[in-house]
């Protein structure tokens, strides 16, 4: 069988993709930093470990030596990507990851050319929002031939996990950036706007979400906005590190994410329509490893890829019990 490496395997979304890699059969190997918590981690789950930092080239080409496919679970992926994207050109290993940071995706972008040569593939996103927004944003798209714009919402539930919560500290306090003509460019953060997410109304904030780069690299629009809803204990403040690890699992039952889009075309019909799932911590472990599975099984293009330009457009529906819906 072909091998999954997952890095960053004993953080809170990292457990859970463990978890469910073993479950669904995957042959796989966990791995980060840390001996101690990844030694317990492997033993309950009865898999493989390997031990080694991100610091120098040539520890990480080792730790990836025999590895198809490696997931990379551990954020703030500004800290991480670099330097497991390089290695897996190096070593011929396929890359997927969970991050919702622009950096990831500006950097696979960068070294797509040496993917393609290298017969490998940039998968940054394969779990987690972009996978719910872009098959989403698809959907509307293929009722609109002829969209010109698109303004898309995530309706963001319930607690925060401790490391998303850094990263998302660190990425707030960016610029605030909008697709405009095919340029990533600043725009006002003040200037909220209501979305329907079907049986509600919400007004949401603008921010720099990846899908500005993945919409457009699997639709060919020039101008995306993002946005976000946040309710409950979202993007919470004070100390950091105090936070508990993540959402328990009954937080997690109660409190069930919403995309909401707006597709624009070039006479000004906007169409509709949202998307329901389950908390978004539940599905980004089931997406990413799913996306994992298909990968090992052979499904994939050399080079930057999204989820929805690799597995179709109703791959978020594939998950959980994720439901596309459109609106009048």
């Amino acid at each position: 069988m072909k091998t999954l490496l997952i890095y960053g395997a004993v953080g809170y979304t990292g457990r859970m993709a463990a978890a469910r890699a073993k479950q669904v059969g995957l042959e796989a190997v966990l791995a980060g930093r840390e001996a101690g918590p990844l030694v317990a981690l492997a033993r309950d789950l009865q898999l493989e470990y390997r031990v080694f930092a991100l610091d120098e080239a040539d520890v990480v080409e080792r730790g990836l030596a025999d590895i198809d496919v490696l997931l990379n679970c551990a954020g703030p992926f500004v800290h991480s990507a670099a330097a497991l994207m390089s290695a897996c050109l190096r070593t011929g290993t396929h890359y997927l990851d969970i991050a919702a940071e622009l950096d990831s995706y500006q950097l696979a972008g960068k070294w797509h050319r040496q993917a393609l040569d290298a017969g490998v593939m940039l998968l940054p996103g394969s779990g987690g929002s972009v996978a719910m927004l872009g098959s989403l944003a698809a959907h509307a798209i293929a009722r609109a031939p002829m969209a010109a714009s698109l303004r898309i919402a995530l309706h963001v539930s319930g607690g925060m996990s401790r490391g998303s919560a850094v990263s998302a500290s660190q990425n707030l306090v960016a610029e605030c950036l909008m697709l405009h003509h095919g340029v990533l460019t600043p725009r006002d953060p003040s200037q909220l706007r209501d979305f329907d997410f079907g049986g509600y109304r919400a007004s949401c904030f603008p921010i720099t979400l990846p899908d500005l780069l993945t919409i457009a690299q699997q639709s060919g629009l020039a101008d995306i906005e993002t946005y976000v809803h946040v309710s409950g204990s979202a993007f919470p403040e004070g100390d950091l590190a105090a936070l508990p690890d993540g959402p328990t699992v009954a937080e997690r039952g109660a409190n069930r994410y919403q995309a909401s889009v707006e597709v624009i075309d070039t006479e000004g019909v906007v169409t509709r329509a949202v998307l329901d799932t389950v908390n978004g911590y539940s599905f980004t472990p089931l997406a990413a490893v799913e996306a994992a599975r298909r990968v090992l099984a052979g499904e994939y293009q050399a080079g930057f890829q999204t989820p929805v330009g690799l597995f179709g457009s109703g791959f978020a529906e594939t998950i959980a019990d994720t439901r596309i819906s459109d609106l009048a």
